[in-house]
């Protein structure tokens, strides 16, 4: 097989990777569009409990946000580093921006535990009402994928440190470009109907 051939096929078998990818972001969205209707739906499911406005601090929402969206700018940096670098073996920008997109995005997550631990201090359990379980089934959930795309992210720079910049690394890093940036969508979305909404009700 030519190198011609050899490259044809590395595209094609890249176009098929994004395209699953892109198919498993989209079933992704699917759910926590659920989500979301489910919050909507047991919003006022207080049981006599914790309302929103009760609950909520929005300069630690605010603070969350500027952290996702700030990691979302940090990757883009990433990604601009790893499709301009001059050389296969200079990885150093893309390790750097890889390494501050981790750091902005196990912040996020630390602050929403601590968020989250602070809800259980107030008596604000899942299991005290409709609207909390939807609550702590909808913000975590979230935050489970910002933990995993860490992970993924911390497990691509050892890749970058063993492989340089080579196919399967570029594509790794694309995928999870996808999947960071959603992340950050996603919560966008959940500041504006949780926390920004929580605010008036």
């Amino acid at each position: 097989m030519s190198a011609d051939e050899l490259g044809h096929v590395g595209s094609t078998l890249g176009e098929r990777a994004v395209f699953g990818f892109w198919v498993f972001l989209m079933s992704d969205a699917v759910i926590f569009a659920l989500l979301f209707a489910t919050y909507g739906s047991l919003l006022d499911a207080t049981a006599g409990g914790p309302t929103p406005a009760a609950l909520f601090r929005i300069g630690d929402s605010l603070i969350e946000t500027w952290l996702l969206l700030s990691s979302s700018f940090t990757f883009g940096m990433a990604s601009i580093a790893m499709k301009y670098g001059n050389a296969r073996e200079n990885v150093g920008p893309l390790l750097a921006w890889s390494a501050v997109t981790v750091v902005l995005g196990l912040s996020f997550t630390g602050m929403e535990l601590h968020d989250a631990l602070t809800l259980f201090q107030q008596g604000a359990y899942p299991s005290r009402s409709g609207y909390l379980s939807v609550l702590f089934a909808l913000v975590p959930f979230h935050g489970l994928h910002v933990v995993g795309g860490s992970i993924w992210l911390i497990v691509v720079m050892v890749q970058l440190l063993t492989f340089g910049r080579d196919v399967r690394v570029n594509m790794n890093m694309l995928r999870l470009g996808l999947f960071w940036h959603f992340l950050g969508i996603v919560w966008v979305a959940i500041f504006s109907v949780v926390y920004l909404q929580g605010l008036i009700r």
